[in-house]
């Protein structure tokens, strides 16, 4: 009974984040905070080996997030989104989820770069960005999500995506 609870309330989290950031571009501190609370007591009702699991996942999640954050390459409310959900994944199933989210986020931004027409410039860009951080910076260049042209997509909706499916086709829910 307790993993079906888990698992609306995982759901209901994921869902409202990517509706929220399509319509309005934003995750609200009081979904990600209230996800990230929930998560954690859900845990704590199964003892301790599943309380530290889950603080372990949402560790994980926030330095992952802390560094794309930093780099410009993720939003606050995704970074907090993030932290939510690997509370209630746990450092393994959030890390093996986070696989998803990225190529979810990679071919979602692809179609996007290409229904704008500027497929060719991020291609270049994101080469020169790779480059930069194979070099440590002494090659190519970075850029950001503030930086002028760089196209962004609606991060929440791609983190739903990938959460939710190895949510349900990983094993979390099972």
């Amino acid at each position: 009974m307790l993993l079906v609870v888990q698992t609306l309330c995982f759901v209901a989290l994921t869902v409202a984040a990517a509706v929220s950031d399509l319509r309005t571009r934003r995750i609200p501190n009081w979904l990600t905070v209230s996800g990230f609370v929930v998560a954690l007591l859900l845990a704590a009702v199964h003892g301790w080996p599943e309380l530290r699991s889950s603080l372990e996942g949402a560790g994980l999640a926030f330095g992952i997030s802390i560094v794309l954050l930093a780099a410009g390459a993720l939003g606050g409310g995704d970074a907090k989104l993030l932290t939510a959900i690997g509370a209630f994944m746990g450092p393994g199933r959030f890390f093996e989820a986070l696989l998803i989210v990225g190529v979810v986020g990679g071919l979602l931004g692809i179609a996007n770069a290409v229904r704008q027409g500027v497929i060719v410039p991020v291609l270049l860009n994101s080469y020169n960005m790779l480059k930069y951080g194979l070099t440590l910076g002494r090659r190519g260049y970075t850029r950001s999500l503030a930086s002028p042209g760089a196209v962004a997509i609606p991060y929440g909706v791609p983190i739903a995506i990938g959460s939710l499916a190895w949510w349900f086709l990983g094993g979390v829910a099972r």
